[in-house]
């Protein structure tokens, strides 16, 4: 069936009562659960049905009949709901404050239905910056000729249609202001249908690399035409012929050109613009003093930083703490992560180890406390599969660190490794709280705060104690 022959569909009216974690209204019909992208809570709507699953629908809004006092105007041309719309953001029509109370609702309620955890204080939310804020996407490549040749842009929503976007809201100015050109330099290439995606990585301070995934190699002309654009654009060019390892910057001088900056530590770390960095610049330098100051450090500790990177945490981390080891499953990052403490005179208050840390296991933990001399802060910033195995082994060991501070960009896995850390080990969750990393999108990034508490058992043993010798008993 072709997008221009859509059938028609059955049309209902509901109250929308909450949001899912992806930004659609939640109603009921029919004792159905119903998912409707584009309705907000308390609205009255009517939607037309586009899923009939046995116990549930998934429907888009046709009609508003009675709109939330949340609701507002999105800035996005290319935001909306239905065929053709933009699939980079899924909540503009919901203001930018309501957004992160949501967040905040998305993480207690994570932290209580999967882990049964609740944390003695909420933290205040972080916001940064509503517009502007994307520093790193991947935008998708495609002649369309129905659509008048070249796109660059993000995919349609729920679709691997590319999106027609002329400007974007979210990306900084220039990037923006660069989609168009962008098409017209993919148009005029001879490898035009081998060119399937554009990466963008800007830095904290607006150097911009762009990162050309090529299928083929580039002619002369090509070569002439990308230099010509990349100076029109004041831009630095990499090509990526195969993996991201394999990514160079077309000029020798611009390998080292984009930097993390984190004055408040006195940090510059440089980074390729295929590596893992934070998409929003302004709430990481946010975040990296946040998880600092949670952690309650002094030069006399010594802390172990998992999943490292390349130091975004560590080296802030080492301008507050005696020594600070940070381990990495990858090995490259882990150069790099050498190179900035060297750069950033780190090095000797620093150590940074390649471990597959999804299999660490209580051995690993005990050679680490052994080689430190002890831990006496853990910071933990794992990808969406969080820390389970890392997890397991904190609330066996009797060797316990006084603090961790776990940072998450997924509030179900951090909820399962709280819940592993609290009920197993008897960590007492101190804190939790939203960072908005990801304005105006469903992502939920989030921070925790756990200290060791009593552990199950040892629990049991007292309360066994003191039902035999009685509560004044030095059980």
């Amino acid at each position: 069936m072709s997008r221009t022959n859509q059938k028609i569909r059955p049309v209902y009216e509901v109250e929308v009562e909450k949001l899912d974690a992806e930004g659609r209204g939640v109603a009921h019909h029919e004792g159905k659960v119903v998912f409707i992208e584009g309705a907000l809570p308390t609205e009255r709507v009517r939607y037309e049905q586009i899923r009939n699953k046995p116990s549930f629908e998934i429907g888009r809004v046709t009609e508003i009949l009675k709109a939330s006092e949340q609701r507002v105007e999105p800035l996005c041309p290319n935001f909306g709901i239905g065929p053709g719309s933009c699939g980079g953001c899924a909540m503009q029509h919901l203001d930018p404050r309501a957004q992160v109370q949501f967040k905040q609702t998305v993480l207690t309620d994570a932290l209580w239905h999967i882990g049964k955890v609740v944390p003695e204080t909420i933290l205040e939310p972080l916001y940064g910056e509503f517009w502007g804020y994307r520093h790193r996407a991947r935008l998708t490549v495609r002649n369309v000729a129905k659509k008048g040749g070249v796109l660059v842009g993000f995919h349609e929503k729920s679709s691997s249609y590319v999106a027609d976007m002329t400007e974007c809201r979210i990306l900084p100015p220039k990037v923006s202001d660069m989609l168009v050109p962008m098409r017209r330099l993919v148009e005029s290439l001879t490898i035009a249908q081998r060119l399937p995606q554009i990466e963008v990585a800007v830095d904290g301070e607006g150097n911009t690399a762009l990162v050309l995934r090529i299928l083929e190699p580039l002619s002369p002309e090509d070569v002439e035409k990308i230099e010509a654009f990349a100076r029109a654009e004041d831009v630095d060019v990499w090509l990526q012929p195969k993996g991201p390892e394999s990514a160079a910057p077309m000029h020798p001088e611009a390998a080292d050109r984009l930097k993390l900056v984190l004055d408040e530590f006195n940090v510059r770390i440089s980074f390729k613009p295929t590596d893992f960095t934070q998409v929003n610049h302004r709430l990481n330098v946010e975040m990296v003093s946040r998880a600092v100051k949670l952690l309650g450090l002094d030069e006399s500790m010594t802390v172990a930083d998992f999943f490292c990177g390349l130091g975004n945490f560590t080296l802030p981390l080492a301008r507050r703490a005696k020594r600070v080891i940070g381990i990495e499953g990858s090995e490259g990052l882990v150069a790099r992560a050498r190179a900035g403490a060297q750069a950033n005179g780190l090095a000797a208050k620093t150590e940074f180890v390649a471990r597959n840390l999804f299999t660490w296991c209580e051995d690993d933990w005990n050679k680490l406390w052994e080689k430190m001399g002890g831990i006496d802060r853990v910071l933990i910033d794992p990808p969406r599969e969080g820390a389970q195995a890392l997890s397991r082994v904190l609330a066996a060991t009797d060797k316990r660190p006084q603090r961790v501070v776990y940072v998450s960009c997924n509030p179900a896995t951090l909820a399962r490794d709280c819940a592993i850390l609290h009920h197993e080990g008897g960590w007492i969750v101190r804190a939790a709280g939203v960072m908005n990393m990801f304005p105006h999108t469903g992502h939920v990034e989030s921070i925790a705060v756990l200290e060791p508490g009593v552990r199950p058992e040892q629990k049991n043993e007292n309360e066994q104690c003191q039902r035999e010798k009685g509560p004044e008993a030095a059980c």
